[in-house]
């Protein structure tokens, strides 16, 4: 009896598993009656009249400042009109078509016209294989005329306007349409820049336009434009190889920093792009709008310079390096291309650094036209080049100071020491160079000591100094002035330069005899292999003026992030040594006495302050006691660099300043420069200081 009773119980489960199967299965086809017959219809045309579409809110490009505050490159928002693919009718289209063409000529604005039919009178704007091979490629006969292609187009999109104009008009944008393809989800732009009233005309009567969507897309623009143009550099659209290693990331049309500080920091300038959905009916009215993710704006760069002596030094070396070429300091130079540094001594910040001839980053947003590139890649002069950075030149005398700080850190000269300059160095049979003095007026500049022989820029003295202690030590002590090594600022392409050396003459001359006592000369007053930026000479001088100390080269002071926080030292060091990278080898501490520092300072200070220094003639009048340096290097193709060295105050140095023409000719001109540029920094009147040069001994303006 009990397994009889077990089994009826299976039984009865049983079956009532299967009638409640039974009843969930009439359930279930009750609800597919009801929403395929009673409300199939109604669904149906849900379905068919909404649509949902999902668009890239792109982020703004942050900002880059200068150490005020002031923009020099910003986003501009700029607004475009794109259009989706919906399901109406060809009739609705084209007048919808139409209604948008009239809205945007109502309002100025420009759409791409590649139609190759003019109207009125008819025919083709192209000609020739171009002509046979767009009928072909639009099922046309060879000999089709432009008024039976146009009329066959008009056919073909269904267009029923009289009036050929607005047939025409509405043919351009169906005939862009088949050009460049477009779906529900996949946009043709049709305008763009276009301004705030036609947005809210499009956005208010959006049922007369099917499928269109207003794009706010952020545009880059350079506030200034020319200034500062090699520090900020461009961005500008991202290539086809550029965007295959960063497709995660970026898109086709996004914009990608080339140049400058663009390039160097893109990772925190580009920002994190958002999401919009958007939903329409098939008639193209958008019905909805909201954000699905919200866009991250990239993030600000603090520089250190300052736009307005910036401004100064760009413009005080453009007028340096024209008066010069026209021969306004009394002998004509072909010079066209220069650069200036001014540097803060104490920390390294660069405060303003020109390159001329500069270029406009603008003309590189949205892609730079062929006559543009041309302009630029064509002139000599290489404006594309930063000069301050990325090129090299013989310092000639301003090295004088490095051989002086040598041979008395060495001992092997003293403060007390005075050589004899007789005109002819005669110590080597091979080789007897001549004092730029003996060479003009046949005698040397007699007994000097250092402080005498950097006023005077006496050849003499140094060659005996840097024979007395050899190469080697010349060359560490130009290593340790920042010579011959990238500075590490934040910008890329630095160059090295080259430091006059045994090895540099291996290298660079690996055909020559060895290294001689007269290599040793003429590295000693900055010629031979000696090449520097003027970037690095600006760290030099700097050095000079702070006593002798390091200092971290530097033009970016810090990164604002967009949740309001700012990027550590440590974390921008790190960043800008992998991207470029730099691997900074940690300078010796070689604790430079000051009383040998003092002496080559007080020779500096002659240069301007005494009527017998090279540049006393910019600086008699100065308010400011200023220690300088001129120099006139030899370069290839019988050119001579023109450069000033300097720094003030004298007495407790804020800035230091270098200045370079290419082709310049005589140092004691590019003065001028450091003038005008000290003159703003230190708040003083505007001084016009024309000289007469003939009044100026030729002995004071050659080195």
């Amino acid at each position: 009896m009990v397994k009889r009773k077990g089994k009826l119980n299976i039984n009865l489960r049983f079956n009532l598993l299967t009638v409640l199967i039974y009843i969930v299965g009439i359930v279930l086809i009750i609800r597919l009656f009801t929403l395929q017959i009673v409300h199939g219809a109604e669904y149906r045309e849900q379905s068919n009249t909404r649509l949902t579409r999902e668009s890239s809110l792109e982020a703004a490009r942050g900002s880059i400042v200068d150490r005020t505050g002031v923009e020099l490159v910003t986003s501009k928002i700029e607004y475009s009109l794109e259009m989706y693919k919906t399901k109406v009718e060809d009739e609705d289209l084209n007048q919808a078509i139409l209604n948008m063409i009239q809205t945007l000529e109502k309002y100025g604005c420009s759409y791409d016209d590649i139609l190759p039919i003019k109207i009125e009178p008819f025919e083709f704007t192209i000609s020739g294989e171009s002509l046979s091979s767009w009928k072909e490629d639009n099922n046309f006969d060879e000999n089709i005329t432009a008024e039976q292609a146009f009329y066959k187009l008009k056919d073909r999109y269904e267009i029923q306007f009289e009036n050929v104009q607005e047939a025409r008009k509405v043919m351009v944008i169906r005939y862009k349409i088949v050009v460049n393809g477009y779906s529900s989800t996949k946009s043709v732009v049709i305008s763009e820049n276009i301004p705030a009233e036609a947005v809210a005309e499009f956005s208010e009567s959006s049922d007369k336009y099917a499928g269109i969507n207003i794009v706010v897309k952020p545009i880059r623009e350079y506030t200034s434009g020319s200034l500062a143009s090699h520090i900020l550099g461009y961005a500008s659209q991202i290539t086809s190889e550029e965007y295959e290693s960063r497709k995660d990331t970026y898109g086709m049309n996004d914009i990608i920093g080339k140049t400058g500080i663009e390039y160097v920091f893109e990772e925190y300038l580009k920002g994190k792009n958002g999401t919009k959905q958007i939903d329409m009916a098939v008639d193209g009215t958008t019905t909805a709008e909201y954000t699905a993710k919200e866009a991250v704006a990239g993030a600000d760069i603090v520089l250190t310079i300052d736009a307005n002596l910036q401004k100064i030094t760009e413009n005080a070396l453009e007028a340096n390096i024209n008066k010069i070429a026209s021969g306004g300091f009394g002998q004509r130079f072909d010079t066209k291309a220069g650069a200036c540094v001014v540097m803060d001594v104490k920390t390294g910040e660069v405060l303003a650094m020109a390159s001329y001839p500069n270029y406009n980053p603008a003309d590189f947003v949205g892609g730079i036209s062929t006559e543009n590139w041309n302009n630029y890649t064509n002139n000599q002069a290489k404006p594309l080049v930063d000069k301050a950075i990325q090129n090299s030149y013989s310092p000639g005398s301003t090295f004088k100071m490095i051989t002086a700080i040598a041979g008395l850190e060495s001992g092997a000269i003293n403060l007390n020491t005075r050589i004899n300059d007789t005109g002819v160095y005669r110590k080597y049979r091979d080789y007897q160079p001549k004092c730029w003095y003996y060479s003009d007026y046949g005698a040397g500049h007699g007994w000097l000591n250092v402080s005498q022989a950097i006023e005077r820029s006496c050849n003499y003295f140094f060659y005996e100094t840097a024979d007395r202690m050899g190469i080697d030590t010349l060359v560490r002590y130009a290593r340790y002035f920042g010579l011959g090594n990238k500075t590490g600022i934040e910008l890329p392409s630095e160059t090295s330069g080259v430091v006059s050396s045994k090895e540099s003459k291996q290298k660079l001359h690996p055909n020559e005899s060895t290294w001689g006592p007269g290599d040793t000369l003429q590295s000693a007053i900055g010629q031979l292999d000696n090449e520097f930026s003027p970037l690095q000479m600006a760290k030099y001088i700097s050095m000079l003026a702070n006593g002798g100390h390091q200092i971290d080269v530097s033009i970016v002071k810090t990164i604002r992030k967009s949740d309001g926080t700012e990027a550590s030292k440590q974390e921008i060091n790190s960043f800008i040594n992998q991207k470029l990278g730099i691997n900074q080898e940690q300078q010796e501490d070689l604790n430079i006495k000051q009383e040998n520092l003092d002496a080559v300072l007080a020779g500096m200070e002659s240069v301007t302050q005494d009527s017998s220094g090279t540049a006393y003639v910019r600086f008699k009048d100065f308010n400011i006691s200023v220690g300088g340096k001129t120099g006139s290097a030899e370069a290839p193709n019988n050119q001579v660099h023109a450069w000033f060295v300097g720094f003030a105050p004298f007495d407790n140095p804020e800035i230091a300043i270098v200045v370079m023409v290419e082709n310049g000719g005589h140092g004691n001109y590019t003065a001028e420069v450091v003038r005008d540029i000290m003159q703003e920094y230190f708040g003083m009147n505007t001084q016009n200081v024309e000289e007469d040069m003939s009044a100026i001994p030729y002995v004071e303006i050659m080195n």
